[in-house]
């Protein structure tokens, strides 16, 4: 996809540029340079069954397609790595993995095509039921060579599950990749209250926690929520973060004319839905201009509320200040955060915010870029001292902290120092892949539980 609009409307590309060769060149020696790191660290020696056949593994995912998804690409990777045989079924991609099977770095990557949700719950579940019935129909295809020794399923959605149940009775091990708080998303997302979708979305996980031999968190949170409302043993649950590959984040040259003539760039990059926020994030940029128009925003992403946050900045008047350029390829993205003075997190307290691990968090700080969030439990874990926090719920204090860094560039760049030293000592993906590999050996040692003893509870 082209990146930004310029100011006659056309959108220049900049793939294809000596910069954006340059970036596919970098990225191609920082992914070899991850495997060599893997395999120093994990020798790739395959993983065998007793009777001598190669542990197989199957990773689910129909959120996003894969490699695109980086969190489960990178588990793929980890795994593959540590000497395991990988599989994969995931949706296609609409610009990319388009493929309905591709073998990538050792890997059979088996996709299928997706159908658009619309945004409305009755959209979701149609989305759903058409993707599980396809991930059931590759199930039943892949596993016909031999049979699969873990499936490894990555929700949302939950019903993922269904799909494992016939590899489960054929004796392989589930794991529950838990990337969100599926009942809290519903809530966030719709907004229709404990409904019955909601108390049924809470049975889905309770059945995913009852019948995962391990489950995997992205933080202490989600590892909190496993043991406690799904009453799995503390030694069967490992947190694995979603982190960012530190050798992929690599700054380069900043190009001033993404400013568009201003001083100073603010970005934000994600999903666009309804509980990220992008309301609260306009809303205090409609303040800020009110004070100075020393800035130009841009939001990077796409999503089911992409369409209403045009309408809102046409509202607010935010047009010429203010752009969405869509979902961005991996130079583009790169050079966009190179770029960038402030980056922007507004996802308002929630119980599933609060809770959630934001990745984007962790990729401004790998980039060394001061941040601006409203104030969430995991939040603060992840950005520490590298974010300025707002009062939540409150444009105008958002509104405040950019305006304090914006005139503070000391200040920036100490943040932004800060926030590359925090993704090197322990947030960065290299420190989760072997949380990653532990979770394999303890789930294939036969030594998990089904739920807590009484003495646990």
């Amino acid at each position: 996809m082209p990146f930004l609009a310029g100011a006659d409307g056309a959108r220049p590309s900049v793939r294809g540029s000596a910069a954006d060769r340059r970036l596919r060149g970098l990225r191609g020696r920082a992914g070899g340079r991850v495997r060599v790191y893997l395999r120093s660290v994990w020798p790739a020696r395959e993983q065998t069954r007793p009777d001598g056949r190669p542990r197989r593994i199957l990773v689910i995912s129909q959120n996003n397609s894969v490699p695109s998804d980086r969190r489960v690409w990178n588990e793929i990777t980890a795994l593959r790595a540590g000497g395991y045989h990988v599989s994969a079924i995931c949706p296609k991609g609409e610009r990319s993995d388009v493929l309905s099977f591709e073998r990538r770095d050792g890997v059979d990557i088996h996709r299928f095509s997706q159908v658009t949700s619309g945004g409305g719950v009755a959209g979701y579940l149609r989305e759903f039921t058409y993707a599980l019935w396809h991930i059931r129909r590759l199930v039943r295809r892949v596993s016909r060579a031999a049979p699969f020794d873990v499936v490894h399923a990555c929700n949302p959605p939950d019903i993922l599950l269904f799909a494992a149940l016939s590899q489960k009775r054929r004796g392989a091990r589930f794991i529950f990749d838990h990337h969100d708080l599926s009942p809290e998303l519903y809530l966030a997302r719709f907004g229709r209250g404990k409904d019955i979708v909601y108390r049924l979305s809470l049975l889905v996980e309770a059945l995913n926690f009852r019948l995962a031999d391990v489950v995997l968190a992205t933080n202490d949170s989600y590892k909190r929520v496993a043991v406690e409302r799904g009453g799995k043993c503390k030694d069967d649950v490992f947190v694995v973060r979603s982190a960012p590959v530190l050798s992929r984040f690599v700054s380069v040259p900043a190009d001033a004319a993404l400013k568009r003539g201003r001083p100073h760039l603010l970005v934000f990059i994600g999903e666009i839905a309804p509980q990220d926020g992008l309301d609260h994030a306009l809303r205090a940029l409609s303040i800020l201009r009110n004070r100075r128009d020393d800035w130009h925003a841009v939001f990077a992403g796409d999503g089911p509320a992409l369409g209403e946050m045009r309408h809102l900045t046409s509202e607010l008047g935010l047009d010429h200040c203010v752009e969405f350029p869509g979902w961005l390829l991996d130079g583009e993205l790169l050079l966009l955060l190179s770029s960038s003075d402030i980056c922007l997190v507004p996802d308002a307290k929630t119980e599933l915010s609060d809770a959630s691990t934001l990745v984007k968090i962790a990729e401004y700080l790998a980039m060394s870029r001061p941040v601006v969030a409203y104030d969430l439990v995991e939040s603060r874990v992840t950005a520490g001292d590298a974010a300025l926090y707002a009062k939540s719920g409150h444009p105008e204090s958002f509104a405040d902290a950019i305006e304090q860094l914006l005139d503070d560039p000391a200040r920036r760049r100490r943040m932004g120092a800060l926030g590359r030293q925090r993704v090197e000592r322990g947030l960065a993906w290299e420190h989760s892949a072997r949380s990653l590999l532990d979770a394999y050996e303890h789930v294939l040692s036969g030594r998990t539980r089904a739920r807590r003893s009484p003495a646990q509870r």
